[in-house]
């Protein structure tokens, strides 16, 4: 009989969100998970098989913990403007490496990250009643404001303008008028 495990395989998982979603996959050595998760490289092994199974559970915790909270609460967005303050304000950095690093070359990863993004799109469309190739660039727009760094309020002046086109009657209910779009 082995020895009880001396981590704890939660938080263990946990810190490897952070540390692959703050690095590119081929810049995280397993000299570097073995450093900065306090876990035994044979323990690494055994519990996870390699790098890349460590790799996939902790994407898949990243997508449930993270991406899937904010399809909920993006599904309840009453206008184009929260659901881009929800998206611009997540921490999405695993899935957005995820998806420009590895899903090009991991069949796997790029199942999770379509996935993943794909229920971004269905719960922007259903909030806000609009098309799912519209809800797909909504969704695509947030992730690139996002990549920037929303550089001069480009998220704000977009969420603006997203509201005034897609509901335009609002503004004129609340007494705005169109000609301050």
């Amino acid at each position: 009989m082995g020895r009880p495990r001396a981590f704890d395989e939660d938080e263990v998982v946990r810190a490897a969100v952070g540390l692959f979603g703050g690095r590119v996959y081929d810049g995280v050595s397993v000299d570097d998970l073995v450093t900065r998760l306090g876990v035994h490289r044979n323990s690494l092994y055994k519990t996870f098989g390699s790098k890349r199974g460590l790799y996939l559970v902790a994407l898949r915790r990243h997508l449930a913990d993270d991406v899937r909270p904010l399809a909920d609460a993006l599904a309840a967005a009453p206008d184009a403007a929260t659901a881009l303050r929800l998206v611009t304000s997540a921490d999405l950095g695993l899935l957005l490496l995820a998806a420009v690093e590895r899903a090009p070359v991991d069949e796997e990863v790029a199942a999770e990250v379509m996935a993943a993004l794909g229920a971004l799109d269905s719960a922007i469309a259903d909030a806000l009643g609009i098309s799912a190739d519209l809800a797909a660039a909504l969704t695509a727009a947030a992730l690139g404001i996002l990549l920037r760094g929303n550089p001069d309020g480009v998220g704000t002046a977009l969420s603006r303008r997203l509201d005034s086109t897609l509901s335009p009657d609002k503004e004129n209910r609340h007494g705005t008028g169109s000609h301050r779009r």
